[in-house]
């Protein structure tokens, strides 16, 4: 008689929302070898927002897919260096929607997603409103762990904490 088959840890995806600041390219990379470090994976959210207030709808889908085709473009980017720091290809998700909502929404749906990673700004505004919003509100209706990750960080000290 065989043994049974060992019990497999369920693969832990570490989700970074990616947008143009520049804190995501610090939390990514935190990721990437955090990932790599833990036999993980990254998934990638970008969340487009919804154009508002135009009378034609041409012109409406015309920005739509503007918007889509720039998401594409910073998620093919940020794809790129998920693969390079993690070493395995990313899973990618582009929503359309308020950022929070398609965020929360997206960790419901989504079992596997594991961690949650934001990059915290550095300017005197503040970490960012998502990181406020999240860490403040609306942090006891999150299933999973928020890691932020200082955008001031240099590589090796994202090496040294990953």
């Amino acid at each position: 008689m065989s043994d049974p088959k060992p019990d497999v840890a369920p693969e832990r995806v570490f989700l970074v929302v990616v947008d143009d600041t520049p804190e995501v390219t610090q939390a990514l990379h935190w990721a990437g070898l955090r990932a790599a470090h833990t036999g993980g994976r990254i998934a990638l959210l970008h969340v487009v927002e919804p154009v508002e207030n135009q009378q034609w709808m041409a012109v409406e889908e015309l920005m739509r897919a503007e918007r889509r085709a720039e998401a594409e473009a910073v998620l093919s980017k940020r794809g790129a260096e998920a693969l390079d720091w993690s070493g395995r290809q990313p899973i990618l998700f582009i929503r359309e929607g308020n950022v929070r909502d398609e965020l929360l929404a997206l960790i419901e749906q989504e079992a596997a997603i594991s961690v949650l990673v934001l990059g915290a700004g550095t300017g005197k505004e503040g970490p960012g409103p998502l990181v406020s919003h999240l860490a403040g509100k609306m942090s006891g209706r999150l299933r999973i762990p928020i890691v932020l990750v200082p955008g001031i960080l240099s590589d090796e000290q994202l090496r040294m904490i990953a």
